[in-house]
């Protein structure tokens, strides 16, 4: 800790005046490719959010509406508050995979699959939470249908080959048949689908979290977000996409996949934890001021985080996609560390989530004040971000949340071994660490010294005097 100490004092006046100058660079000089184009506004309620994905199928032991409506109460004290539903379409039985068949391989938009229950059981999900404070988006999946899809009665709908036969957006993708968005008509049936979900007077949904939303021109999702907001003004639209163009009109936010590549990249390929920020800083060039990302480790298309990360890498990335700018999101099972198999091709079959695995670390408690310290504080909702010199680039990620009243310093140890290291950081002695529940408590006396082992995550706070 001596040689630390000693490399840390030299380096600190140094390290102050870079500091510094980063601080006035990044208010002065925001990295983005073209800061004239700005993204559209988001609604308060989608930026103060956390995300939380659940696949009806495997939510609960029922399987249905009403065993979701059952754990309103369990998701509302854990701090989310946007609920995220994958397909509740009937599934297509032509063509599908694995024995139960995707969820996203939908035979009508406009109904919903009799497994999960009925219009009734759907409304009352909605309302329920909608007393809590709880808002409800579904999946959309808009690039593709089902085979036996009831929109094959119009032909004229579906991409086609040189001969006129219907094909699938994708080659691999053999479950469906790609739709068609050079036909008006189409655009038009999918508009009056996504007003029907939304319509305060039919289920009152609070958006759309949209499939492969790349995949569908960008002019579609302009018409038609024009047009939902004159139902419901606040609609949140959220792309499964990594594309700039989509956040000027069309939506809110997109998914992070660029950064979450980087999560596989250092934690199972040996990357070194400064692609954290060259990841960050590219997207931050490449979309429009005031992008929204969703930050995540863990969905439905791929293997659990605890599956690939352990329990301990797993919580190192959720306490990066939590101190992050941007929307965080758990999927279902994270928050008590499930690891049932996930992703192609267990999506196509019934894997419900085991909610009491052994031998985790008491995850509910950690994800709850997480999700605390956002709600308490502004800074982990702005997207200002700065990223702080430390002694060890190669595992250790710091960085720096601010506003006006608070910072606060996030260190994360990315390798699996202790690390002896040291952050550079303005005003480090009036840092004082964060305790967070069902984590150890750290010490006060040492910052901006600090010892980590392997995948410990800790935060410091100052407040601005």
């Amino acid at each position: 800790m001596i040689k630390h100490m000693n490399t840390y004092i030299i380096r600190r006046r140094s390290g102050w005046l870079a500091l510094a100058c980063v601080l006035l660079a990044t208010s002065l000089f925001p990295l983005h490719a073209d800061p004239a184009r700005v993204a559209r506004s988001v609604p308060p309620w989608v930026r103060d959010g956390v995300v939380y994905e659940i696949f009806p199928r495997n939510f609960s032991p029922e399987g249905n509406f009403n065993g979701i409506t059952a754990r309103l109460d369990d998701l509302k004290d854990l701090g989310v508050n946007i609920l995220w539903l994958m397909p509740i379409h009937p599934l297509g039985e032509k063509l599908r995979k694995g024995t139960l068949g995707s969820p996203y391989a939908v035979r009508d938009y406009y109904a919903i699959n009799p497994d999960y229950g009925t219009e009734a059981d759907l409304k009352r999900l909605v309302s329920e939470a909608h007393k809590r404070g709880l808002k409800v988006i579904i999946d959309v999946v808009a690039n593709h249908t089902a085979w036996d899809s009831v929109l094959m009665a119009h032909p004229e709908f579906y991409k086609q080959d040189a001969s006129g036969k219907i094909i699938p957006p994708v080659k691999e993708w053999t479950d469906v048949a790609g739709l068609n968005y050079q036909n008006p008509k189409l655009r038009e049936y999918m508009i009056g689908m996504l007003k029907h979900w939304i319509d305060p007077g039919t289920f009152d949904l609070d958006g759309f979290r949209c499939d492969v939303a790349y995949e569908v021109p960008t002019s579609f999702w302009e018409e038609a977000r024009a047009e939902l907001m004159k139902v419901k003004p606040d609609i949140f639209m959220l792309a499964e996409a990594s594309k700039p163009e989509l956040l000027y009109q069309a939506f809110d936010a997109d998914y992070s996949w660029p950064l979450h590549g980087t999560l596989n990249e250092v934690l199972l390929r040996g990357a070194p934890a400064s692609e954290f920020k060259r990841s960050w800083e590219e997207s931050r060039k490449q979309f429009p001021q005031g992008s929204l990302h969703v930050r995540f480790s863990d969905n439905h298309d791929e293997a659990r985080a605890v599956a690939r990360f352990g329990a301990k890498g797993a919580l190192a990335a959720s306490a990066l996609m939590f101190t992050l700018d941007g929307v965080p999101l758990l999927y279902n099972g994270m928050e008590v560390g499930d690891a049932t198999e996930s992703g192609d091709p267990a999506l196509f079959e019934k894997l419900p989530v085991f909610w009491k695995p052994k031998e985790r670390p008491p995850l509910r408690q950690i994800y709850q004040g997480l999700i605390r310290l956002r709600k308490a504080y502004p800074v982990f909702r702005n997207d200002r971000v700065i990223w702080l010199r430390n002694s060890d680039e190669a595992n250790l990620v710091t960085l720096m949340r601010l506003d006006s009243k608070d910072e606060f310093v996030v260190v994360i140890n990315f390798s699996n071994r202790p690390v002896i290291g040291w952050v550079e950081v303005m005003h480090d002695r009036e840092f004082q660490p964060v305790k967070m529940a069902g984590m150890p408590e750290p010490p006060s006396d040492c910052f901006p010294l600090f010892r980590l082992n392997g995948f410990e995550w800790r935060i410091y706070h100052r407040t601005v005097k």
